[in-house]
């Protein structure tokens, strides 16, 4: 029996591999390559829930025994090691966290080299059925356990015991219960190692594990029996990743998730950036100038269709009367002309974007009808950047801001004679940090001469 379970291993392990190196040739990637970067995270439904185990380690039974037998060597750290267990297995995980396992073991207990112990042998042959819970999947710590992961198993089993030395030759069949914790780390997407250590009760047992001293039928005793074990585990399937480590989403989650970025979507739909109190989803103008009346999609107003906002010349109006100057188009030009070269009348950009948002549209049609109207002047158009990004690269974006507006403007029939630009790189006077703040240094403004 034990030789036909190393050769069903080792046969189980070469075909394993090889369907595994067939599949990393088909995918065109090299099974190192899939070792260094097994950590991508893997979303969806799918995953593999069948696995194949294959294992080998120590058993021993731990009582009862007859006096003068024992199977540890007394002047050894832990007895020693003795490899005298085989097993092979088979998992199906209903759920990331919840499965079941079947496994088929041989032991074969001994007295170890000079133990002091007398000769005996026990072979013992069970079968278990066992659900598993993994654990990290349980606390939700797969993310920080990475490649490592931790299942605990608990069942029943059903042995069989069988001497093989001494004057007792009578086989029993007997069960109990089998729990044990298993270790693991992840080698390749759906291959990994683990380390079992495995804890067995009979609660049916006559024999002694020495096998020299058999109990009558009224007197059953209680064994028990440790075992530690290294193995290999191979998931079975379409999935990408076995169940253990593959990143599976919630649909609940999804749903969360979801309606969080509708919200998120929302609240910046919502947002006021002109603060002239019509969400920008709705402005069409969202560069309006503070306290100037806008409509219903956020457009100044401006009623005589003169390029200036209706606010504005009543402000400029009012202006001219306090200081009891006659109103004459000369001083309505130089408030006018006060305005562009304070930078009231600027245009915007998007981010590492060199030409103009929609928004400021209205903002180089005022400039314009200004040029057309007063056509011995001239302008300096002047661009700017925002500090995210190096220093050469936005003194270009400056550059090729100014050249844009410079470009519009001389299309819309503005002599490219009265128009100089300066790229002046990076605006540092905001809060790097604040997207709202590098909104309003995007720009290019306006000097008229």
């Amino acid at each position: 029996m034990k030789k036909s379970l190393l050769l069903l291993m080792t046969f189980l392990c070469f075909s394993l591999t090889t369907n595994a190196q067939k599949k990393d040739k088909k995918n065109k990637a090299p099974l190192d390559l899939i070792a260094a970067e097994p950590d991508k995270e893997l979303t969806g439904e799918t995953f593999n829930r069948w696995s194949l185990e294959a294992e080998f380690g120590t058993a021993k039974g731990s009582k009862p025994y007859t006096d003068g037998y024992y199977a540890n060597n007394p002047g050894k750290f832990f007895g020693g090691v003795q490899i005298n267990h085989y097993g092979i297995g088979a998992r199906y995980m209903f759920s990331p966290k919840f499965g079941v396992k079947a496994n088929l073991n041989v032991d074969n207990l001994q007295e170890q080299n000079n133990s002091g112990s007398p000769a005996f042998q026990m072979q013992h042959h069970q079968f278990s059925g066992e659900g598993v819970v993994n654990l990290t999947r349980l606390f939700d710590i797969q993310k920080q356990a990475g490649r490592f992961g931790l299942l605990f198993h608990l069942g029943f089993q059903i042995s069989r015991m069988t001497p093989q030395m001494g004057p007792q030759d009578k086989t029993e069949w007997n069960g109990g219960l089998v729990g044990g914790i298993a270790p693991q780390f992840r080698i390749l997407n759906n291959v990994s190692a683990f380390l079992d250590v495995t804890v067995n009760s009979n609660v049916r047992q006559h024999y002694n594990w020495d096998g020299t001293t058999f109990s009558d039928g009224k007197n059953n005793l209680t064994g028990s029996l440790f075992r530690t074990s290294l193995g290999i585990s191979v998931a079975l399937g379409k999935g990408k990743m076995h169940g253990d480590w593959a990143i599976i989403q919630d649909k609940n989650d999804a749903k969360l998730d979801s309606l969080n970025n509708r919200i998120g979507e929302i609240e910046e739909l919502m947002n006021d950036s002109d603060k002239d109190g019509v969400p920008d989803y709705l402005d069409a103008e969202q560069n309006s100038i503070a306290g100037v009346a806008v409509d219903t999609k956020g457009r100044m107003v401006d009623k005589n269709n003169n390029g200036v906002p209706d606010d504005l010349e009543k402000y400029v109006n009012n202006t001219i009367s306090n200081n009891n100057t006659a109103t004459t188009s000369a001083a309505t030009e130089n408030a006018v002309l006060q305005l562009i070269n304070d930078g009231y009348i600027a245009v915007y950009f998007d981010t590492a974007k060199s030409n103009p948002n929609s928004a400021s549209a209205s903002n180089i049609g005022f400039i314009l009808n200004y040029l057309k109207s007063n056509p011995s002047r001239t302008v300096d158009i002047t661009g700017y950047a925002d500090e995210i990004g190096g220093t050469a690269y936005n003194n270009k974006l400056s550059g090729d801001r100014a050249q844009a507006v410079k470009a519009i403007l001389t299309r819309a029939g503005i002599s490219e004679s009265r128009i100089t630009i300066t790229p002046r790189g990076e605006d540092d006077s905001v809060d790097k940090q604040s997207d709202w703040a590098r909104r309003l240094v995007r720009k290019a403004v306006f000097k008229v001469k």
